[in-house]
Parts: structure tokens; C-alpha cells; sequence
């Protein structure tokens, strides 16, 4: 089983932790983590773009001269591509942009994200995340303390309000829960900062 340091909100190692080899130990299929990411991003993309081609433009239906006989190109309407007011070629329509994957695909995309952190030593495990206050300052001096301030994603169990609204303020750092985490998250964080209890819950969930 792999192991790393487990660390208290200082900053210093209290002990070790043991983790799952089915998440922490896998092999790592960059092709399903691809897949995954462009199917994220491609989500995000709402494909309400839309642009008239010339048959939907308003007007032009006169011919706006006589066929031959004007030295000029043949031409019907006005509402061509080349003229001003004119439709658009292959205009945009609105889309579903959504790419579907596997669900084992997706998991198996999810375990390789978290073995490549883990091997890159970009995963930080903490005994617990309890701020007094929600104040910026006091989530901003934690992160410090890990060494964890540029990127950082905090993945906890379950909503924690003061480290949610400590959080939010930071440009450098997000939380999410265990049960939205997902690979683009994982891979585009600097470091990976999860609770011991978070850890748990990953490898219930995905083990």
C-alpha cells in the first residue's frame, strides 16, 4: 500500500497514511484522462451560438440585375456571403457539444489523475480543517503552512462553511466536495489538499 505524510493545520507531519491501492496505486491510462477532460470542457460549452445563412436573411429577393450584358458576376439576390447584409457561410447553429464516456472509463480516468498526483508528491493529506472563523486570512495562513498557495484544490467530506467562505476570496485556491470532484479539477490543481476524512470517503466511493 502507498503511504505519505499526514500533516496537521501547522503544517507539520503528525504520521503517515495509508492508502488504497486500487486509487493511489493504479496504472495510469493518459488516454481515459484525455477523454474525461475534453468531455468536462466540452460540458461547460452551452452551444446557444447562432448566425443566419443567406436563406434566412432578411430581404434580397429581387434580382439586383439583369443576368448578362453588365461586364459584373451573375447574381440573384443581395443576401450572398460576398455582400454586405449578407448570410453567413456554414453559419453556426445551436449544438449539444457533450462528449459521453463510460462510466469505467470515467473511473478509471479518476484513479490514474490520483496516482499521477501521488507520484508527483502534488497530494497533501490533513488530520482535519476546522477554522474558527471564515476569515480569508486564517484558510490563506493553512495553506501556507502546507505549502500549498499556488493552485490549491481542498477537497472535504462535506460542506464546511467557514473553510468554504475562507476559500472563496483566495484566486489560488478552490474547495470541493467528494462527490463532485472530478479529474479536470484534480489535474489542473498544483497541489491536492483533502481532509483524512475526505481520503476515507474517496476510497469508499471509488475503490
Amino acid at each position: 500500500m502507498p503511504k505519505t505524510a499526514l500533516y496537521n493545520m501547522e503544517g507539520k507531519t503528525i504520521g503517515e497514511i495509508e492508502l488504497n491501492d486500487a486509487i493511489f496505486a493504479a496504472s495510469i491510462n493518459e488516454a481515459a484522462m484525455h477523454l474525461v477532460v475534453r468531455s468536462y470542457l466540452a460540458a461547460q460549452r452551452q452551444g446557444t451560438q447562432s448566425a443566419k445563412t443567406r436563406g434566412e436573411v432578411r430581404g434580397g429577393g429581387r434580382k439586383i440585375y439583369r443576368q448578362k450584358g453588365t461586364g459584373n458576376a451573375r447574381h440573384h439576390g443581395n443576401r450572398a456571403p460576398q455582400f454586405k447584409h449578407g448570410g453567413v457561410v456554414f453559419a453556426p447553429k445551436p449544438r449539444d457539444y457533450v462528449i459521453n464516456v463510460p462510466k469505467k472509463v470515467r473511473r478509471l480516468a479518476f484513479k490514474s489523475a490520483m496516482t499521477s498526483k501521488l507520484n508527483a508528491e502534488e497530494i497533501i493529506v490533513v488530520d482535519q480543517l476546522n477554522l474558527a472563523e471564515g476569515k480569508t486570512k486564517l484558510m490563506a495562513k493553512v495553506l501556507e503552512n502546507l505549502g500549498a498557495t499556488k493552485k490549491a484544490l481542498v477537497v472535504l467530506p462535506e460542506r464546511e462553511e467557514n473553510v468554504v467562505r475562507a476559500t472563496a476570496n483566495l484566486a489560488q485556491a478552490k474547495t470541493t466536495y467528494v462527490n463532485t470532484l472530478n479529474v479536470y479539477d484534480i489535474l489542473n490543481a498544483g497541489k491536492v489538499v483533502l481532509t483524512q476524512a475526505a481520503v476515507k470517503s474517496v476510497e469508499e466511493v471509488y475503490a
